[in-house]
């Protein structure tokens, strides 16, 4: 029996013009072997949470540097809960200020990712959260 691969989708949710770090978190996660599917810039929560649902995915990955988390990243989360997703696992990066991490896991993020953060450390904790997903 074959090991299912972990599906992540990486999102640009807002109006970010810059892609470059998703695109790398993207390429590490798939050269670890992980199935990625990469929506592109300025996606709405609507369009993340409804590829998120139509790919299956195990994680979301959101890209955020327009200052824009407090308001999409709360959306994304609401939108996955209703498509009874809430128990994928959302990862965010970009420029997020620290006094914003705490609320951002309280609403049900699991991990926040600043400028600077190996690529090693995302696939290690993405990979180690989602087989601890698979256990329960």
């Amino acid at each position: 029996m074959t090991e299912r691969k972990i599906r992540v989708l990486i999102a640009k949710p807002g109006l970010d013009g810059h892609d470059r770090g998703a695109k790398v978190i993207a390429r590490a996660l798939r050269d670890a072997g992980m199935e990625v599917i990469y929506t592109g810039l300025r996606q709405t929560p609507e369009m993340i949470a409804e590829a998120a649902l139509q790919e299956d995915v195990d994680a979301v990955g959101l890209s955020i540097l327009s200052g824009a988390h407090m308001a999409l990243v709360p959306r994304v989360l609401e939108l996955l809960r209703a498509n009874g997703q809430g128990h994928v696992h959302v990862f965010v990066g970009g420029i997020i200020p620290e006094q914003d991490i705490p609320a951002l896991l309280g609403m049900g993020v699991r991990a926040v990712y600043g400028p600077g953060t190996s690529t090693q450390k995302v696939v290690e904790d993405l990979r180690a959260a989602i087989l601890q997903e698979y256990q329960a």
